[in-house]
């Protein structure tokens, strides 16, 4: 999953929110310099990420883009997710995305001392683009695109994915559909074991 997601799925509890934002970033044994709520939100993180990837919907659905991005397709399904969970009437916060926004950035400002280096550089961005609201609409999913592709070693500039994913939008809105409550269950149970 992508940023929104990830932010979504640590139920309002900031500790896991930051290490589930973070996790990417932190290496091996790097992950016991932290306090407890930010490892577990590392875990989660972790947690999501396998049960993502291993999803057959998800294994099956990110073959649109394997033509274009090749072993990076698992990637850019995350980032469509971020678009289908913004505009998913159902999971909005009672607040709406804006205050959501807020409070995750805030969340991370306070724990920005402990923050990898790499993660504080992005999230300046984040904050100043205002990603977590920002995900609802298309401009935003193709800027992602963009990024993902310079960030991703083995692909070049003139590849343009977002076609694949406009072209694409019922089929990818049908997997987000069927995929994401059952994510969020086991996430939800993950918690309540852990």
């Amino acid at each position: 999953m992508n940023f929104l997601a990830h932010a979504y799925l640590s139920f309002n509890d900031p500790d896991i929110l930051v290490g589930n934002l973070i996790a990417d970033f932190v290496k091996g044994k790097q992950m016991n310099t932290y306090p407890d709520g930010i490892r577990q939100g590392i875990v989660i993180h972790r947690e999501i990420d396998y049960f993502t990837d291993n999803h057959p919907l998800n294994i099956k659905t990110k073959s649109i883009f394997s033509n274009l991005v090749g072993k990076y397709s698992g990637s850019f399904l995350d980032v469509s997710f971020d678009y289908f969970l913004a505009n998913d009437a159902d999971r909005i916060p009672s607040m709406g995305w804006q205050f959501f926004a807020d409070r995750c950035y805030k969340a991370i400002e306070r724990k920005a001392s402990v923050l990898p280096t790499t993660f504080c550089s992005l999230f300046m961005y984040m904050k100043s683009e205002n990603w977590f609201n920002s995900y609802q609409h298309k401009w935003m999913i193709e800027r992602s695109f963009k990024r993902l592709q310079r960030r991703a070693k083995f692909l070049t500039d003139d590849i343009n994915v977002f076609p694949v994913f406009d072209k694409n939008l019922t089929l990818l809105q049908n997997c987000y559909d069927n995929f994401f409550p059952e994510l969020e269950k086991y996430v939800h149970n993950f918690l309540n074991v852990h």
